[in-house]
């Protein structure tokens, strides 16, 4: 006996098998799980301290920040510094004198300026990071208080006495006055210089203003460890000129200092 089967439930019948196939197919695939790449963005740390060991055209500085990290990308921060700023036309040069000493002084220099810098600035990353190695580039900015500290440029400059109706030269440590002028300026009278610890009990203070601005290359810039450079421009400037050496027609002392500097700092970050 020949059993007649409907089109309808074999076409239903091949779905269903096929259905059955594909699945077992599925069940055998193996699944392998997608690598979730984590996003190192955000506040990681809280407050950060760093080190600058900074030079600039006219002198060098050491300086100490605290910082407070806003953001991933954006520190403001608190700097206190110390340097020293030459003028740029001093020149030192040495000379055996007519005592048998030989010493190096900078002729005309009346005053040696230390630098006493403050502030307050912020520091902001311009590329994003996707990982927390490598390098990122920002910006930083600074303004605040400059104190000039001027200490006494001294030279030993040579006298002659006469003792027992002879001639007997002798060595004098002075610094820059009217009464000593020609002196001071003679070259055959200058030995040498002074002890740098010599004047330091008659410095005198300017106060001024000072900022910066600079570009900022961190190194592992979300890492616990401060690592970066810096360059660009700082300048003081004051009431009124800062005595460094000696005026003449040809040579004016300045209010302003604008210096190109170059700075390499290191430091941690906390929470």
């Amino acid at each position: 006996m020949v059993i007649f089967i409907p089109m309808a439930f074999r076409l239903i019948t091949a779905c269903i098998v096929s259905l059955v196939a594909l699945s077992s197919l599925g069940a055998q695939r193996v699944i392998k799980p997608k690598l979730v790449e984590i996003d190192w963005k955000g506040i990681i740390y809280k407050k950060e301290w760093s080190i600058d060991l900074r030079v600039h055209e006219d002198g060098a500085a050491i300086a100490y920040n605290v910082g407070e990290i806003k953001s991933y990308n954006k520190t403001k921060f608190y700097h206190l510094e110390l340097g020293y700023i030459r003028d740029s036309r001093e020149k030192t040069q040495t000379k055996f004198s007519s005592l048998g000493r030989s010493g190096s002084y900078a002729f005309g220099k009346i005053n040696s300026l230390i630098n006493l810098r403050g502030g307050f600035g912020t520091k902001k990353y311009l590329s994003e990071k996707e990982k927390r190695n490598g390098l990122a580039v920002g910006y930083v900015y600074e303004i605040g208080p400059s104190l000039a500290l001027l200490k006494p440029y001294k030279l030993d400059l040579i006298y002659v006495e006469v003792i027992d109706n002879q001639q007997v030269p002798t060595i004098r440590s002075e610094s820059f006055s009217g009464d000593n002028a020609d002196k001071f300026l003679d070259e055959g009278s200058i030995s040498s210089r002074s002890s740098f610890f010599s004047g330091f009990d008659e410095l005198k203070v300017r106060a001024g203003l000072q900022a910066k601005l600079g570009l900022h290359l961190g190194l592992g810039a979300f890492d616990e460890y401060v690592k970066a450079f810096e360059t660009g421009i700082m300048v003081d400037a004051f009431p009124s000129k800062i005595p460094i050496v000696v005026e003449t027609e040809e040579v004016s002392n300045s209010r302003f200092f604008f210096k190109l500097y170059l700075n390499f700092q290191f430091g941690r970050r906390s929470n």
